[in-house]
């Protein structure tokens, strides 16, 4: 789940460098790195808005001070300083190396964050709920904030962009196999995130959220009238 705040366009070098095999293995790494999530404690600290925007931010400006967080945030120095501290101590931030205090840069562990699908304990059903819960209303921020600004963007990324749904009937096991079709699709665009050579020129950073889910979007539950049973 990489919450990422504040896209630019980006294009690629004239030229550019030769990579060695070891090199690109150590990107294709640090691009798919997740960090698996399964202390209810973590997960609660976690579920915080300004905490989920500065490891968003970290994973796609990253390492960054406290000072520069703040700035890009709009938040102060302060709350951002106290923010990263608490995600470190929960293990989704480290600090990078060099300076002191405020200006000492971080950097988040991992690209990815995986919460268990299925809760084992009461304690971690309720926490990963909170978490889902509050990753939810920063996704209707990105979508709201993409609908404000949209007219003025060119008309070919009014064109490209995704926005819509479809119904469809899937067993568990289909809904899954979609999962991971989209993800090994999207997996070869993954090391031009840490790479900015590779990006082709008028590339900028997508959003892209994944939602498919069991039920209606007008209030029938899952198994209610016009389900297959």
């Amino acid at each position: 789940m990489g919450e990422a705040e504040h896209g630019r366009a980006e294009t690629r070098a004239e030229t550019r460098p030769e990579t060695r095999p070891e090199t690109r293995a150590e990107t294709r790494a640090e691009t798919r790195s997740v960090a698996r999530v399964t202390d209810p404690r973590a997960l609660r600290a976690y579920a915080h808005p300004v905490r989920m925007a500065l490891v968003g931010l970290l994973r796609t400006e990253g390492p960054l001070t406290a000072t520069r967080a703040a700035a890009l945030l709009g938040e102060s120095t302060g709350t951002t300083s106290f923010h990263l501290r608490q995600l470190a101590k929960y293990g989704l931030v480290e600090e990078a190396g060099g300076g002191t205090g405020r200006e000492k840069p971080w950097r988040a562990t991992a690209m990815f964050t995986d919460v268990p699908a299925v809760a084992g304990t009461p304690e971690l059903a309720a926490a990963s709920g909170l978490f889902r819960s509050v990753l939810a209303e920063r996704y209707f921020e990105h979508v709201m904030r993409w609908l404000e600004t949209r007219e003025d963007e060119p008309p070919e990324w009014r064109e490209a962009a995704l926005f819509g749904d479809r119904f469809l009937y899937l067993t568990a096991g289909e809904l899954a196999e979609i999962g991971r079709e989209v993800d090994a699709l999207l997996d070869r665009y993954l090391d031009r995130n840490v790479s900015p050579e590779l990006r082709p020129e008028g590339a900028r950073r997508v959003t892209y959220l994944n939602l498919a889910f069991p039920g209606e979007l007008f209030g029938t539950r899952p198994g209610g009238a016009g389900e297959a049973r």
